[in-house]
């Protein structure tokens, strides 16, 4: 069945009827989920269920931000705690390898937590690389300020959502780190040169371009593109995240009802498509909205549906994993970051 290049929202814990309307006429690619349609494990599976079978496809990718941290829209009594991203980088600066088994290990939990829901999806892992006087909306989401070591994090985070059968979405492409507002709020825009971005910011993203998803930054690059953001700059999406980094998987914008953009929320959502992105993103469950998104997305076609197709083939059944024992060993890593040792 053809699918509109959207990822939808939704306003509640189920689907009120002008939403299964909305759902069955409009034909987005897929759904994300937040922490107002959440409330107890059978709540979620029953809702993601329900999404699947209004659209009447059983595999259509349902998308969650399960980072850890400050970012989980999955949280206590019902799901536990995983550490920010920080966690991962101090454990790394002790011993590298057991700062990747950490990270490996909250990604596999993660990831067998989202499977028994039925989420496939997790907007996990970030490569933005933080600098002194930025915003702390990245802060301690961060794998680090080292492009080598981030970048090996992340790819640890990945390997362990995709093994348990969750497929990634690398964020946010090609860097939020620098940012000195958050993009929720207003438009952040960067000063930093070319060359130095590509030593650094653009070099975190360039050893992960493979992976199936990514997600762009709502952040204007004054070296590259003065005028627009990278999420609805033809100029970046071509040049820096499809050219210099390389990535040629599935690109969704970042959420275009977020205050950075401007213009009307179809103005928006054909910007970002007419930049490059794949498919836009919209996050917030406004019914309102969402048709806008849906009128100004078309069909996904050619090369945005190869993409697609793969991303979504590149889904495995999740290995054999012992869920107590990995959380045991997890715990134990991060201890010693206390102990500093």
């Amino acid at each position: 069945m053809d699918r509109r290049a959207f990822i939808s929202g939704i306003s509640g814990t189920s689907l009120t009827a002008e939403e299964r309307e909305f759902i069955r006429s409009a034909s987005p690619w897929g759904f994300i989920l937040f922490k107002r349609n959440v409330d107890n494990p059978s709540q979620v599976s029953d809702l993601v269920k329900e999404l699947r079978a209004t659209l009447e496809d059983d595999q259509a990718p349902v998308l969650i931000d399960q980072e850890g941290g400050r970012v989980q829209r999955l949280g206590p009594p019902h799901w536990p705690s995983y550490p920010a991203g920080a966690v991962f980088s101090a454990l790394y600066d002790i011993d590298s390898q057991l700062g990747l088994s950490a990270a490996w290990l909250s990604a596999r939990l993660i990831a067998a937590d989202l499977s028994e829901l039925g989420i496939t999806v997790d907007c996990l892992p970030l490569a933005d690389l933080p600098v002194p006087g930025a915003d702390a909306v990245i802060g301690d989401r961060a794998y680090g300020t080292d492009p080598a070591k981030v970048a090996a994090i992340a790819r640890s985070v990945a390997d362990g959502l995709a093994q348990g059968g969750v497929l990634p979405v690398l964020k946010h492409i090609p860097g939020h780190g620098r940012a000195t507002a958050d993009s929720h709020l207003r438009l952040p825009v960067v000063e930093t040169p070319e060359l130095e971005l590509e030593q650094t910011d653009f070099a975190a993203f360039q050893p992960l371009a493979d992976l199936p998803m990514a997600m762009t930054a709502h952040v204007v690059f004054n070296a590259l593109d003065p005028a627009q953001p990278a999420t609805t700059s033809a100029t970046i999406i071509d040049r820096v995240i499809r050219g210099l980094i390389g990535f040629q998987g599935l690109l969704m914008s970042d959420d275009v009802s977020m205050n950075a953009l401007s213009g009307s929320i179809a103005e928006r959502s054909r910007a970002s498509l007419a930049a490059g992105c794949d498919l836009v993103l919209h996050c917030n469950g406004r019914l309102d909205e969402m048709r806008e998104v849906a009128a100004a997305a078309p069909l996904l076609t050619g090369d945005a549906a190869a993409r697609a197709h793969a991303a979504l083939a590149a889904r495995h059944v999740p290995e054999p994993f012992d869920r107590l024992e990995a959380r045991a060993e997890l715990d134990e890593l991060i201890s010693r970051v206390g102990a500093g040792a």
